[in-house]
Parts: structure tokens; C-alpha cells; sequence
């Protein structure tokens, strides 16, 4: 996979308005009337995040330009831009975009909360060609909401255990062996570290998430709070050790984009994030010489629960509920996320979201062998969300968050944890999260 990509930073994809979460307006009562009719010589318009799908899928627009006679204006954005983009098209009952490159877990409670996307829940179970049920279940079921699939999932994403097989003999294969090890080889005084990983509050909560389910908790237990809970407890506790422990200073203000990097260089033994940023130790430009040529991959190491990753659509497609052009959007859709198109990416390198690619040997050759293993593992254990799911995300992760700071400093993390819970469980009643999510 290309690292040239911003995208698979996933960084923040910006906040929407509060204001928009909280009532739908005028475009409800716009989505209510007849509709009107589009030109035939009118533009399929597709907003995309700049990615190597998205990337992928422009140079291949024509092939779609042939199948349905109507040209294709393909834009890619930002992700600060695509979410105003969004923001001030949505609000305004825009008819200018027809499908809709969006994140299943960041933002489309929202755009479901305000009737924004069009429920494609007929069309996707009506076409036998599509193959629904091809799509892996974690992902299917996040790109739900209110009992309706509103998004189709193209990219996914797990988390996968980087290591150096020249400095240990196999993988651990559980969180209690991962941190024997890590704190083995730390060497802080000369700049080594057993481990490295995202240590910002919010930022590191999506990776923390698999820490969580593998020890037997979860955000939301029976629609309320989960973070107090023993279980999450322990997690906390366990990864702000690992990382505090084993890990180099600034911990806490590690991102995606500082943690990377000091695994690429060959300062850490052990690394765990996001499988499509694999291609990071494997770039000349990027990893140094020792590190591409002993990195090694591996599933997400058991807990005390089981190992239990994320295994999330990072990236979905949708249909803008004010398009005049909802049948060929949909045509979009079928191509773009369509068995063949799924299998011809995969076989480039990125990752998708449905069964049958993952179980093709020719689609899994682009792949490290064991990276693929470990990816295809991951899938099959994976939860489908790394972060809860709710309105306010931005919000939400920022609250749970707090703890892992708490830990990764060595502070108690007890008395943290139980404030947190308590200003967790008063947002989700203030947050008004979608009844049926």
C-alpha cells in the first residue's frame, strides 16, 4: 500500500457542528418533497477522502463512464476539507453531491441523526449480484444505524502487532508475554524501548479499544457507561504500563504520526497499530535497513478474555438523501464495492471488506505472508468498532481517554477512571445517541 497517502494517518476527520446533531432543519422537510429531475448530461458527483482506494478508484472512473453513459466528476479532499465540505453542503440540502466517502464510526450516527444519507438497506439485500452478506459482519453491521444500512464498507482496518524478529524468537502471543518482553529489551538510556504506540488522550483511544475488548470490557455496557468497570480497569492500567513502562518520553503526546516513526527507525521492539500503515517498514524512505528487512507481523496478542481486536470499515460509501441522482449513485456503489473491484484492489495491496477476498490466495499475495495471516486472524476475531458509538465521537473519546493519560504517567488510575465514568455516563444521557445504533 502506497505510504505517499495522508490517509492512513487517520487523522481527525473534524467535528461537525453541534448544532447539526442536534435537529435535522430544513433539509428534512427538503428530502419530504417531490423530487426533481437531473439532466442526462448532469455529472455524477463523488466526494472522497484523498486514499489509495479513493485514489485507485478515479483512475479506473471511465470504466464506469462506459457502463452507465454519465460522466464522473471524482473529488478528493482533505479530511478537514471534506468535512466542511460536507457540513455546509448537507446543511443546505445540497443536491451537488451524490456519493459520499464517510466513516462509519465517526461521523454517520450524525448524518443519520439529521436524515442525511439515504437508506440503501433495499437495495443492498435486493441484489443478489452485490452479495451483501459477502461483506464481512463486523464492518456490515457498523455501517448500520437505526436499523438501516446507510453506508457500504470499502477499506477495513485491524490492529496489527509489529515486531523484530531479529530480537525475539517468535511473536508473543499474549498481553502478558508482550509486556514481559517489552520491558525485557527496554533500554531507555540508549534509546531503545520495548514499546511504542499512540499515547494521546483521544487519538489512542481507537488502538486501546482491542486492549479493552481482550480484557473482557467495553465502552458501553447494557446501553451505560462501561470504563468503570473492573475489566476496563485493568486495561487501563495494562496498556498506560506498557507504554509508560516500555515506552519512550512524551508518551502522551504520541499520535499515529510520532509513534510510527520511532518503530520505522529501529527504536522499539514492539509496535501495535493499524495494519494499513504496514508498508511504512517496508519503504527505504521511511524504515531504516535492519528494520525492513526483520519486521514481522503478527494477530493482536490474547488477554485474559481471548484476543479480541477492532476489525472496522475505516472508510464507507453513501448516498447523499438529496442527490437527484440516487439510482446511478447506487450503480456507483455496486462497481465500486462490487465483488470484482474489491477483488482487483485487494490484490493491490488494500485491504477490503468482504469474505471472499480475504480467503483468495491471489488476492493475498500483494501482502507479506504473515501479514496477511495475522490480518485475516484479526478479522475473524474482530469487533467492529473502536470507539464508542455515539453523536459526540470527538467528545466521547476525549472523556475515555483521560484514564490512559493518568496511566501511561504512573498516576492512580482508579480515582481518574471513576470521574471519567461518571461524566462518561452524564453524556451519554445528554448525548441523545441514536435509539436503534
Amino acid at each position: 500500500m502506497s505510504t505517499s497517502s495522508q490517509p492512513l494517518s487517520r487523522r481527525s476527520f473534524g467535528r461537525l457542528a453541534a448544532g447539526a446533531a442536534g435537529s435535522v432543519g430544513a433539509g428534512a422537510v427538503s428530502a419530504c418533497s417531490p423530487q426533481a429531475k437531473a439532466s442526462a448530461d448532469s455529472p455524477l458527483r463523488i466526494m472522497a477522502i484523498n486514499h489509495v482506494w479513493s485514489q485507485a478508484i478515479k483512475r479506473r472512473t471511465k470504466e464506469f463512464e462506459e457502463r452507465v453513459g454519465r460522466r464522473v466528476v471524482m473529488t478528493l479532499l482533505t479530511a478537514d476539507q471534506l468535512s466542511s465540505s460536507y457540513n455546509v453542503k448537507l446543511n443546505a440540502s445540497g443536491t451537488d453531491v451524490d456519493v459520499m466517502m464517510v466513516r462509519a464510526l465517526q461521523e454517520q450516527l450524525v448524518f443519520a441523526h439529521n436524515d442525511w444519507l439515504a437508506d440503501l438497506t433495499d437495495r443492498v439485500e435486493g441484489d443478489k449480484e452485490f452479495a451483501w452478506t459477502d461483506f464481512q459482519q463486523a464492518p456490515r453491521e457498523a455501517s448500520m444505524a437505526g436499523g438501516k444500512v446507510l453506508s457500504v464498507p470499502v477499506v477495513t482496518e485491524r490492529p496489527t502487532l509489529y515486531y523484530r524478529k531479529d530480537l525475539v524468537e517468535g511473536p508473543p502471543r499474549t498481553l502478558d508475554a508482550l509486556m514481559s518482553s517489552a520491558l525485557e529489551l527496554t533500554r531507555k538510556k540508549k534509546g531503545f524501548y520495548g514499546y511504542v504506540g499512540r499515547g494521546q488522550r483521544s487519538g489512542a483511544v481507537s488502538q486501546w479499544s482491542s486492549f479493552l475488548y481482550s480484557y473482557g470490557g467495553d465502552f458501553l455496557v447494557d446501553g451505560k457507561s462501561g470504563i468503570g468497570s473492573r475489566e476496563a480497569l485493568a486495561a487501563y492500567e495494562y496498556y498506560g504500563g506498557l507504554l509508560g513502562r516500555a515506552g519512550p518520553p512524551g508518551a502522551t503526546n504520541m499520535s499515529l504520526e510520532q509513534a510510527m516513526p520511532i518503530f520505522a527507525q529501529g527504536k522499539a521492539a514492539f509496535y501495535i497499530d493499524a495494519d494499513a500503515v504496514y508498508s511504512n517498514f517496508l519503504d527505504p524512505k521511511v524504515a531504516t535497513k535492519d528494520v525492513r528487512e526483520s519486521v514481522g507481523f503478527a494477530p493482536f496478542p490474547a488477554g485474559p478474555a481471548g484476543a479480541k481486536p477492532h476489525n472496522i470499515p475505516s472508510w464507507s460509501l453513501g448516498i447523499n438523501k438529496f442527490s437527484l441522482l440516487r439510482d446511478d449513485a447506487w450503480e456507483f456503489i455496486r462497481w465500486a464495492a462490487g465483488p470484482a473491484m474489491s477483488a482487483a484492489l485487494q490484490s493491490d495491496g488494500i485491504p477490503g471488506a468482504r469474505d471472499s477476498v480475504w480467503e483468495d490466495p491471489r488476492t493475498l499475495a500483494a501482502f507479506p505472508k504473515d501479514l496477511a495471516e495475522s490480518m485475516r486472524v484479526n478479522a475473524e476475531r474482530g469487533l467492529g468498532y473502536d470507539r464508542p458509538r455515539v453523536l459526540q465521537v470527538g467528545r466521547a473519546r476525549d472523556i475515555v481517554g483521560r484514564p490512559l493519560v493518568a496511566a501511561i504517567l504512573g498516576e492512580s488510575v482508579r480515582p481518574v477512571a471513576r470521574d471519567a465514568d461518571a461524566e462518561f455516563a452524564d453524556f451519554l444521557v445528554r448525548d441523545n445517541r441514536h435509539k436503534e445504533s
